[in-house]
């Protein structure tokens, strides 16, 4: 197993040009959805909630992810704007972490990518009242029949509950599985968006 970084640790300055060749790594020899990440939010309550979604965009301005607005992670997102986001990929016993505020991205950023996806997927964002209760499967199948005959074969526009998110790291922790569970861990953090990072190993 490769350690998490070779020669001295000083060598690593900042988090995004690790990530970079981890994540071409993970698309190399991952199986299946490499950019598959866990985003943590927190309810009114502040209980913990945690999914997965698919990363879409990232840059080092952050990290993009689509999903609905009024879903739970959306009105979760919407009290606090702020998230934790895990990439666990196994085939390569490496993981990173990443936490931070979340920002929306632009209307015309949101509206390209919808535009992108395949049709179906397009119907589908209209159809589905995601995380609110359904009757049947059949109330589903019949939405989506609504909103494809709705549109037939005209273009598909954005549905304004249909939203991007950032998140905007202050924290990105890289994991490497070792020998006798005596792992690699380094962390990155910041206090803001534009401030430089520090770094610091960790016992494992």
């Amino acid at each position: 197993m490769k350690a998490l970084i070779t020669g001295d640790f000083g060598e690593v300055i900042e988090p995004f040009g690790l990530f970079s060749a981890w994540f071409e790594d993970a698309k190399g020899k991952e199986p299946s959805d490499p950019e598959a990440m866990a985003i943590g939010t927190a309810d009114a309550d502040g209980l913990p909630d945690l999914r997965m979604v698919l990363l879409k965009e990232w840059s080092e301005a952050g990290f993009v992810f689509y999903t609905n607005a009024d879903s739970a992670k959306g009105r979760q997102l919407a009290r606090s704007m702020q998230a934790a986001a895990l990439f666990y990929w196994k085939s390569l016993r490496r993981q990173v972490r990443l936490r931070g505020p979340v920002e929306l991205v632009s209307e015309a950023e949101a509206d390209a990518y919808f535009a992108s996806r395949p049709r179906e997927a397009r119907i589908g964002a209209w159809a589905s009242q995601q995380s609110r209760p359904l009757e049947s499967r059949f109330a589903l199948q019949k939405a989506v029949a609504y909103y494809a005959a709705k549109f037939g074969i005209g273009e598909i526009v954005r549905p304004p509950h249909w939203r991007g998110y950032r998140i905007v790291p202050l924290a990105i922790e890289f994991w490497a599985e070792q020998p006798f569970r005596l792992h690699e861990r380094i962390r990155f953090t910041r206090a803001g968006g534009a401030e430089p990072w520090s770094k610091e190993r960790l016992y494992p």
